[in-house]
């Protein structure tokens, strides 16, 4: 057996490439950003070949460090939707990622099928899920319709297209965690739903077999990776965050600080409802699915990107700590991100972004600090709504921004609840290389969780009174932005 796992994380700005050893180290790692096309306001797009060929670049990187690799487990950005011809293995279109929110008024006009869409489901019926990027492309591109009755074309999440590739078109495969995201999925059959098939014109010939998301799937062609390697793990980015920060203890929840946030709790067998969160798969193995709840919001590290290069107040993400300590408070300046709309627990497509409290003497310094605590902002109202059912001692933390230790320290002072940083902070990548590690016999799961421990605790020290008070300025904030504009 090989010493190595290899995780291939697929993100919304970027594709990387890490390769772990048996004790959870990172040998080395490989990262290639690519572009973001904003054809429309709301809209977003990728180049399908573009993840493509960042993907491979990263790959080839590891594998002049390394062959002796025993699996290659991937994880990726969920909803985002690429459509191909089946025998050119050529992308008829831009992919449509998911913050894109071009189907909102479509998503409006199914009003009528919402209750349906959320009971087989999990999913509120939104612009965010793939069923309806995929019935607008169908739709949009000349002649798509027509070739996908045909089975001339194939449907895929990010992960689906990148294992077409890297099998060269042998395999067309998802796993249940991403299935689940597609609002074509029904999680309780844990297969395609023939209603929602109909219900946005999709063949079922087009659609990925799910797999487990731990267990060999897919062989890689020897003519992309030199020799053949078992694809023994496939899960989606916050499910692999949570594997890795949780496992299967239904006592624990995390948030990953990356492109969005994604609070999310392993709920084990049971099926939880809450307004305003949704409810989804965690993962598959063996063939039995494990559920979770979930509060995707929509605009996190990205907000922090776009005054970084829409705005360009400074160079470097890791300037924004400095710029927000160099003010004893926010001055009353709230930020509200919602750049493409809201997600969880509003889901408010009509909603865009707002500053407010802006007086003369608003500097860089309150506009940064007030997006970093927006992010704190924003996990506080999910949690708010997970309480309802379930009991919340500690967060646990993961992705880019918990290296801030400015907003990791805001976020235990607004929860009012210790936040736990791991040593591990890659959660993803070490997610699906656990559930590749896991199927091949590399690591077992007790092994595997083992080796992520806690690296900093961070505890609450603000008083009730500026807790409340910071926490009214938000809401006052948030208010004004989700008001309908006047005729």
């Amino acid at each position: 057996m090989g010493q190595h796992i290899l995780a291939l994380d697929l993100g919304t700005t970027g594709n990387r490439a890490i390769l772990f050893n048996k004790r959870g180290e990172i040998v080395t790692s490989s990262y290639y950003e690519f572009t973001q096309h904003f054809p429309q306001p709301g809209w977003v797009e990728h180049d399908a070949e573009e993840i493509w060929e960042t993907t491979k670049k990263a790959l080839d990187d590891i594998l002049r460090v390394s062959t002796d690799i025993a699996a290659i487990g991937i994880t990726n950005q969920r909803e985002t939707t690429v459509v191909w011809d089946a025998e050119r293995g050529a992308p008829i279109h831009n992919a449509i990622v998911w913050q894109c929110r071009r189907t909102a008024p479509r998503c409006e006009e199914l009003r009528d099928h919402h209750e349906t869409i959320r009971s087989k489901t999990g999913l509120l019926c939104d612009a965010y899920f793939s069923a309806t990027k995929l019935e607008w492309l169908l739709k949009e591109v000349p002649g798509a319709q027509e070739k996908a009755n045909q089975g001339a074309l194939k449907f895929g999440t990010v992960d689906s297209w990148i294992i077409w590739k890297l099998t060269n078109g042998k395999s067309h495969i998802t796993d249940a965690s991403n299935a689940s995201r597609t609002m074509l999925f029904n999680i309780h059959t844990g297969d395609y739903d023939p209603e929602l098939l109909n219900l946005f014109n999709v063949p079922h010939s087009m659609l990925p077999t799910v797999c487990d998301s731990s267990g060999i799937s897919a062989q890689s062609d020897a003519s992309i990776t030199g020799k053949t390697y078992p694809i023994s793990g496939i899960i989606g980015d916050q499910q692999a965050a949570l594997f890795t920060q949780c496992g299967n203890d239904t006592s624990k929840i995390k948030n990953t600080y990356g492109t969005g946030l994604f609070v999310v709790a392993n709920t084990g067998s049971e099926l939880l409802d809450i307004d305003g969160l949704i409810t989804t798969v965690a993962w598959r193995e063996s063939g039995k699915l494990t559920y979770a709840l979930e509060g995707s919001i929509f605009i996190g590290g990205s907000a922090i990107q776009w005054l970084r290069d829409g705005l360009e107040l400074f160079k470097d993400a890791k300037e924004t700590e400095a710029m927000a300590r160099y003010l004893e408070s926010n001055d009353g300046v709230y930020f509200v991100p919602a750049l493409v709309g809201l997600g969880s627990p509003h889901w408010d497509s009509e909603a865009r972004g707002l500053f407010s409290g802006l007086t003369r003497g608003t500097s860089r310094n309150h506009m940064v600090r007030a997006a970093l605590e927006a992010l704190a902002y924003q996990t506080a109202d999910v949690l708010e709504a997970v309480k309802q059912k379930l009991p919340l001692s500690t967060l646990r933390v993961d992705g880019g921004a918990v290296n801030n230790s400015f907003l990791m320290q805001f976020q235990a002072d607004i929860l009012n609840l210790p936040v736990e940083k791991p040593r591990i902070t890659e959660t993803t990548a070490f997610g699906a290389a656990g559930m590749a590690g896991i199927a091949t016999g590399f690591w077992t799961e007790t092994e595997f969780l083992s080796l992520n421990n806690i690296d900093t605790t961070y505890i609450p020290n603000m008083s009730s009174d500026e807790r409340n008070s910071l926490k009214n300025g938000w809401n006052d904030a948030l208010q004004r932005t989700l008001l309908k504009p006047l005729p």
